[in-house]
């Protein structure tokens, strides 16, 4: 850990944008509730809009890298890796599969070199086609985020096949909610992905 004292989230963020939000205020849900692809009905209401205090907190591997998931578990328990890439596979998913891409290295997004930023596109088209043999699958939604960890990951997702209420952004909440899949169909599907990779360059690391 590091030895620096400064203490976070201390002083509100200010800007044009900060200065017009209510803060302390709960807003309306309703444009979400108005949406067919929602997840959720009812009294549905949004927690009060806390402060946005500055300077924020370090990320997950930003001091030190000894701390970061994804150059500790997320390695040892990748499904498939070249030189530049590993995806990694979480133990438990509602959906049929889910993964997280990230470099080796150590770096965030403005920190990939070349050779990372020339494979990169390739590594994307081909994890979104891999996901899409399995069975069941329609659709690779994949996103990244960044405030967890200082590791540039992305995160994939499958749609299962009819699941109109799974487009755009809410399938990330329906695979905390939908019953995980059995450890047998989760270990089927992560090797589908991995030899679908595996036949482009790299290695499948699951039997």
């Amino acid at each position: 850990m590091s030895d620096d004292t400064r203490t976070y989230a201390s002083t509100p963020a200010r800007s044009a944008y900060h200065d017009r939000l209510p803060i302390g205020t709960s807003v309306s849900a309703q444009p979400l509730l108005e949406s067919p692809r929602f997840g959720f009905e009812g009294d549905v209401r949004m927690r009060p809009l806390e402060p946005m205090l500055v300077p924020e907190p370090p990320r997950e591997g930003e001091q030190d890298a000894t701390d970061c998931f994804h150059c500790t578990t997320g390695a040892r328990e990748a499904i498939w890796r070249d030189d530049a890439w590993q995806v990694g596979h979480p133990t438990r998913a509602g959906l049929p599969f889910v993964a997280g891409l990230a470099p080796i290295a150590h770096v965030r997004l403005d920190e990939l070199d070349a050779a990372q930023l020339s494979t990169f596109g390739d590594i994307v088209q081909r994890l979104a086609a891999a996901v899409q043999r399995i069975d069941g699958v329609a659709r690779t939604h994949f996103s990244r985020w960044g405030d967890g960890s200082a590791h540039f990951h992305l995160h994939f997702l499958a749609r299962p096949a009819g699941m109109m209420q799974g487009r755009g952004p809410m399938l990330a909440f329906w695979d905390d909610v939908l019953p995980p899949i059995d450890d047998e169909m989760l270990a089927a599907n992560a090797r589908t992905v991995a030899s679908a990779l595996a036949e482009g360059g790299g290695e499948s690391l699951v039997a």
